[in-house]
């Protein structure tokens, strides 16, 4: 089975868990045997860009992602046996080969994959509140907005265009906040183009910056769309959704044969909220890659404690209710330091925040962590705190607990759903999510029992596990083409 895979983040160009679930996800199937193709922008004018080495499906070489001892891809890195200067100056740097994976890069104008807040707004659309008492009200249920868009692709698609064309339309835009829908668009006309040679069974499109991609392939193509939601609109915005992402949200669930969801919490919410049939939604967990070597790493721990709050610092996943538990914390233990591992558009207000309650010295701000620091901190850290306001799933919980890191978690995840050795908190209620951090920080026994039983249940939610499910919807949607084909 070859899979036709669409993302819009692949490491080093990451910064949220899209990335980290796509390259593991990937790299399963990569175990499985399964021929995968991944499409993906490449940012240009960054240090991110030159991390890494995508090859195109034309190339009869394997890909290698490469990275040195401390965890930072190389630039310019080969495949193993492969004579070249990195081969040599860096004698002890880590290989990941994909056998069976190959990536076409699409030249991208932008260099974070999420846009800061000067650059959120999508051209020439408005944010709206949802409907409760009726999704199809209020204008959600329209697609004016976004017609005009598509119309564009299909028109620009009419048989003209090139590759090189489309890399010089992709590359040539703003940052990707300036003019997200032009990115999204130059993106699936770029796909439709470079991947016209090539010869595929199904499409995997991950998250709605390629649905639009997916939508327009399985159409010229004929072949099974298969959409994965990491995260809806309604996790990022809450109620004032964008009418355009909702837009292209909705018509990319509605337009494949099968949608794939995270957790129940997400599948409840396409459900709902976007109209989608249940029996089309699927669930797939996300998981963790478990490295026996870097599980028991003993680091060079200071006389405090360590609470580690580890993701992209946004309202969606609540660093406001961290660091207001951390100041009633810190009201009963002294001994007690709160690490914010992390970047996002509320970073400056969380580090003003602490300052304001007179915790400043004791809440740390790390900044963007990747490679081996990832695993410092965890090394470090006595308690993992996740206190997202809405979570489709979670993947940062299962990486602590693989370092034997006990996890408080919001009940306002997905990850919750399959978990039952952590502790769980209303991300809203900060006295319990405080009393919480002291208990496992002044009681050992609580502290060894999570870990003992946490570092047990995270062996079975593996990328492995996830693959395999994936696969096994892959071949139920073919069969299901092929016996109704003008489905």
């Amino acid at each position: 089975m070859h899979v036709l895979m669409l993302g819009w983040e692949f490491p080093p160009f990451i910064t949220g868990g899209l990335g980290t679930a796509c390259f593991g996800l990937t790299r399963a199937m990569d175990r499985r045997g399964m021929t995968v193709t991944f499409v993906v922008p490449k940012a240009v004018g960054s240090d991110s860009a030159k991390h890494v080495r995508l090859l195109s499906p034309d190339d009869a070489n394997p890909s290698v992602v490469t990275f040195t001892p401390e965890g930072a891809p190389i630039q310019g890195s080969v495949p193993s046996g492969k004579a070249g200067p990195d081969a040599q100056s860096h004698s002890a740097e880590r290989q990941i080969r994909f056998e069976h994976v190959q990536f076409v890069h699409v030249p991208a104008g932008f260099t974070n994959p999420y846009p800061s807040p000067e650059q959120s707004t999508v051209s020439q659309s408005k944010s709206i509140e949802y409907r409760k008492d009726n999704p199809h009200e209020g204008g959600l249920s329209s697609e004016d907005h976004t017609a005009e868009s598509f119309e564009q692709i299909d028109d620009a698609m009419a048989g003209h265009g090139s590759v090189d064309t489309a890399e010089q339309e992709f590359s040539s835009g703003n940052d990707y906040g300036g003019d997200i829908i032009r990115q999204v668009q130059r993106y699936a006309q770029f796909v439709l183009i470079a991947t016209r040679k090539l010869n595929f069974d199904i499409i995997h499109a991950h998250d709605w910056m390629t649905y639009p991609a997916g939508m327009l392939l399985a159409r010229s193509r004929g072949a099974p769309l298969v959409t994965h939601i990491h995260s809806t609109e309604f996790d990022r915005s809450g109620e004032q959704v964008n009418q355009q992402i909702y837009d292209i949200e909705r018509r990319g669930m509605n337009s494949a044969m099968r949608v794939i969801a995270v957790s129940q919490l997400t599948k409840n919410m396409v459900v709902s909220r976007y109209a989608v049939p249940s029996d089309r939604v699927e669930v797939v967990y996300n998981g963790v890659d478990l490295e026996p070597s870097s599980v028991g790493m003993t680091g060079i721990r200071p006389k405090d404690k360590i609470v580690l709050y580890f993701g992209r610092i946004t309202h969606q996943k609540g660093p406001e209710y961290f660091v207001r538990a951390a100041k009633r914390v810190l009201e009963v233990m002294e001994n007690v330091k709160f690490v914010v591992a992390g970047s996002g558009d509320m970073a400056k207000r969380m580090i003003e925040l602490a300052a304001e309650m007179g915790i400043g010295h004791k809440v740390l701000f790390t900044g963007f962590l990747r490679g081996a620091d990832i695993k410092r901190v965890f090394n470090l850290a006595d308690l993992y705190v996740m206190p997202s306001v809405s979570e489709p799933f979670g993947i940062a919980p299962l990486e602590a607990m693989s370092h034997n890191v006990p996890a408080l978690i919001s009940k306002s995840s997905g990850v919750s759903e399959v978990l039952t050795h952590v502790l769980k908190v209303d991300f809203w209620d900060i006295d319990d999510m405080a009393n919480k951090i002291v208990a496992v920080l002044r009681y050992p026994p609580l502290s060894k029992t999570l870990q003992e039983h946490g570092a047990f249940e995270v062996r079975r939610l593996t990328w492995d596990g996830a693959a395999q499910r994936c696969e096994q919807i892959y071949d139920s949607v073919i069969r299901e083409m092929v016996a109704h084909p003008t489905h």
